[in-house]
Parts: C-alpha cells; structure tokens; sequence
C-alpha cells in the first residue's frame, strides 16, 4: 500500500477483471472523515451503482467516529461518489451489460481530499481464479531462482 493510500480492496482484482478504472470524490460527512483518518474503513464487498443519473457507494463499512457528539453517521449508508456526468454516463452504458459490475478497488489521500477509484469489473470463473494463482505462483519461484541465482555471484 502506498504513502497515500487509506484502503484498498484486494478481493476486487482476485474476483473481477477489471477493465477501466476512473477517480472519484465522495461526499463525507465530518465524523466519516475522522474515522478515515483514524483507519477505521473496510472496503471489502464495497460497490457502486448508478442510479438516477448519480453514482452511489454502497457497503463501504467506516466505523464510527468514537468522540463524535450525539450527531454520528451510520456505518454502511449510501454514500454519493462525485463524477462527471459524461464518466457517470460512460459507467452506466457499461453496467448494462450482463455480467459487469462497478468495484470499489481502493481509497486514498489526493491533495488533502479523498477519492475513491472505481472500476468495471466482469466477474470471473474460478478457473480463470486458479489460473491467475498458477500464473503469480509460477512468477515467485521465477523471482525467487533469479535472486538466489545473482546472490552467488
């Protein structure tokens, strides 16, 4: 995870083949932006879904913020992601199509705001699962032979 990253959704990539991703603002209250702060966010099973012409975060689980008044958020509401209307456009023409899906892939920090990339993912088979888990395991032993290889020289 980068400097500036808050969360990030590993099972997104694992489950999904992503093919465009594209940066978005979220509208937060004060206390959700505390609780960020504070790590207090889980991005697992997070999702968005256009509709009525917005985009909306759902499932996105950001806990409350423990020295907040009596005016706390609730933890897994809808929250609105800030896109510009030919991107939402270009989102729900994609989301149309059977088997594609909008993915929270991870949450960062961006010149003091918070953004939230998204992408569109069509679902994979388990086959194409244990292929890519062939594939990165097939990787290390490479990675792993050539740095014992340069170690004794």
């Amino acid at each position: 995870m980068a400097s500036s990253d808050i969360a990030t959704n590993r099972k997104a990539r694992r489950d999904y083949h992503i093919s465009d991703t594209y940066e978005a603002g979220i509208e937060l209250k004060g206390t959700e932006v505390k609780s960020i702060r504070l790590g207090l966010i889980n991005l697992n099973d997070a999702f968005a879904r256009v509709d009525r012409g917005q985009v909306h975060l759902l499932n996105c689980d950001i806990q409350p913020y423990e020295r907040a008044s009596h005016e706390n958020h609730e933890p897994r509401r809808p929250r609105r992601l800030l896109l510009h209307k030919r991107e939402i456009l270009k989102l729900f023409t994609a989301t149309q199509q059977q088997g594609c899906a909008l993915v929270a892939l991870r949450m960062y920090w961006k010149n003091r705001r918070v953004k939230v990339e998204v992408g569109v993912g069509r679902g994979k088979a388990k086959a194409d699962q244990r292929e890519d888990l062939k594939r990165r395991t097939a990787e290390r032993e490479i990675q792993r032979a050539v740095a014992g290889f340069n170690r004794r020289k």
